[in-house]
């Protein structure tokens, strides 16, 4: 009976305890549903919150680009995202898609007067940078024409350079905002390298590159051409902003001086300072040129035009290492070429140029040398002296009387000299044994046998050299040379070819005074009789008002117009 009792006792406890332990897992369980739902509902709130938040800046951030946009543009909003295209053509002005000339229009853009643009690239926002390290990569421009093709706007190589400087994406994507740029008063630009000061009016050349310029921004590099050459300026400094615009205005230009000196010249054009009287040491590699420059003042012009003295350009080189060539110039031809040049040199070993002006005028001024690296690296010396001129006239006249042929003369049959009768005999029987006579047409040097072999003339210009001198003539005279033009020809003909015809010749417009290129013919015959070139043809059509009446007359006929109508002579 006790056992009986005794088991069921502990049976009711047992059931008692795992009804407990269910009860206490039970209430768990509801307390952990509780708090995961009490968490839920907190973290949906935080993200609903934070949601609104974003919301509320990002239309903040739109109002406020709104804003910027509107304020850019005086009234007009304009901002399109493009694809960058490139294309070739001068200046800073961009072509935009036909929709974009539609946008504007409505909004009466084109009342206002000419359009700039504020370009900027569009990448990826990297997490914590600010968003002012966009800015550095951004320029201003104008606009050529509106016939790009939809979602895409086409960059000049100016503006393409200014606007990629470090890395070009697969896909450049760039933002387009009309922008109301103030007219510019001052701008202070800095050449990239040495040699832009030297080219003659060098103000006036890069006045010529701006022209096709319709703004200018801070930090941009300016590319300006002078026939083959090109230079980089940067810009430093803008006034009255950091972006102008540089249409139908008076900007005062400073060029500072650039960092570099003569210590990294090899792919430069620089002109060294040469002194007269002074040895300047240097060296030159095959194909390649180093430029010198000197002055020569008025009183030395004098001397030099009343023929008391010589210019004297002088080269010792040395044959073992190479060979040069010299080439000599006057303002404003800068760089003197194989092809363009007024004085040149092409003997082996060192050379003495004497330079005699054709124009008794065009003494003084600066001129420039070019040594040529004919073949290997060549080292010389070189030096510019203003040399008197020795007056032998009177010393060969008196010579020349004292040569006169005398009556018992008799002409040598070997070297076709007068000899005296007397020693007739023994003169030939030495002429014939050691001297001969070059029997070239028209060349008739008497010559020693020895000496003969190495005498040789051109097949071409039936000109005389020695042996070892005659693959350099060949090679300098007779090679056909490439005109960038496209024209095939000799030395002497490219030569006459560049300094006239050749439309890549550099003249001063006798209309806008600037050194440009010529051009071709001008389709005007009657500007061709006037001797004018492509580039005066279309420069001289610009109109201006008459001094004496006032009325609007081309340029090229302002001559004209005030002998037929002002009988002005």
């Amino acid at each position: 009976m006790d056992f009986e009792l005794r088991s069921a006792r502990e049976k009711l406890e047992r059931e008692q305890r795992e009804r407990m332990q269910r009860a206490k897992a039970k209430a768990d369980r509801e307390r952990r549903a509780k708090a995961e739902a009490a968490r839920r509902r907190d973290a949906l709130e935080a993200s609903n919150r934070e949601r609104r938040l974003d919301a509320a800046r990002a239309q903040e951030e739109a109002d406020q680009k709104m804003e910027e946009v509107m304020q850019l543009g005086k009234g007009i909003s304009f901002s399109h995202m493009f694809e960058a295209l490139r294309y070739d053509g001068p200046g800073d002005k961009i072509k935009l898609p036909p929709s974009s000339f539609k946008d504007l229009s409505d909004q009466g853009a084109l009342d206002k007067g000419p359009m700039y643009f504020r370009l900027s690239k569009v990448r990826d926002r990297v997490p914590g940078a600010s968003p002012d390290q966009d800015a550095e990569e951004a320029t201003c421009c104008g606009v050529l024409e509106f016939t790009a093709r939809e979602g895409s706007a086409q960059l000049p190589p100016h503006v393409w350079n200014n606007l990629f400087q470090s890395d070009i994406p697969d896909v450049p994507l760039i933002e387009v905002l009309y922008a109301s740029l103030p007219k510019g008063t001052y701008a202070k630009l800095k050449p990239e390298g040495v040699g832009f000061s030297d080219l003659p009016n060098h103000r006036a050349v890069l006045e010529t590159a701006l022209r096709n310029h319709a703004t200018l921004s801070e930090n941009d590099v300016v590319m300006v051409n002078y026939g083959q050459l090109q230079y980089k300026l940067k810009v430093l400094e803008l006034k009255p902003a950091s972006s102008v615009s540089v249409l139908e205005t008076d900007v005062e230009v400073d060029i500072e001086g650039p960092d570099s000196v003569f210590d990294n010249e090899e792919n430069q054009h620089v002109l060294v300072p040469l002194e007269t009287g002074k040895v300047e040491s240097g060296a030159v590699e095959e194909g390649k040129f180093r430029y010198y420059k000197f002055s020569v003042e008025e009183g030395v012009a004098e001397k030099v035009v009343s023929g008391c003295a010589n210019i004297e350009v002088k080269i010792e080189s040395d044959t073992s290492g190479g060979d040069t060539d010299i080439y000599v110039s006057r303002h404003p031809l800068v760089f003197p070429t194989q092809h363009r040049h007024e004085w040149s040199s092409h003997e082996m070993g060192s050379k003495v140029l004497i330079l005699k002006p054709k124009d008794a005028t065009l003494v003084s001024g600066l001129y420039s040398v070019g040594v040529y690296g004919f073949k290997g690296t060549a080292k010389f010396q070189l030096s510019v002296a203003i040399k008197d001129v020795i007056d032998t006239q009177r010393i060969g006249e008196q010579g020349s009387v004292s040569s006169t042929v005398n009556g018992d003369s008799v002409v040598c049959k070997n070297c076709k000299r007068h000899i005296s009768s007397r020693t007739s005999v023994l003169h030939e029987a030495y002429c014939v044994r050691h001297n001969v006579i070059c029997m070239h047409d028209g060349c008739g040097v008497v010559l020693r046998k020895e000496a003969a072999a190495d005498h040789v003339h051109c097949n071409k210009c039936g000109q005389a050299f020695q042996q070892r001198e005659m693959e350099k003539h060949m090679k300098v005279f007779h090679e056909p040379l490439n005109c960038p033009c496209g024209v095939v020809l000799e030395k002497e003909e490219m030569v006459k070819h560049q300094s006239s015809t050749c439309p890549f010749r550099l003249i001063v417009c006798r209309f806008c005074g600037d050194t440009v290129q010529a051009g071709g013919q001008p389709l005007d015959v009657r500007d061709r009789l006037r001797n004018m070139c492509e580039h005066e043809s279309i420069c001289g059509s610009r109109t201006a008002p008459c001094d004496s009446c006032g009325r609007s007359v081309m340029l090229k006929e302002m001559d004209i117009h005030a002998i037929a109508v002002h009988q002005k002579s």
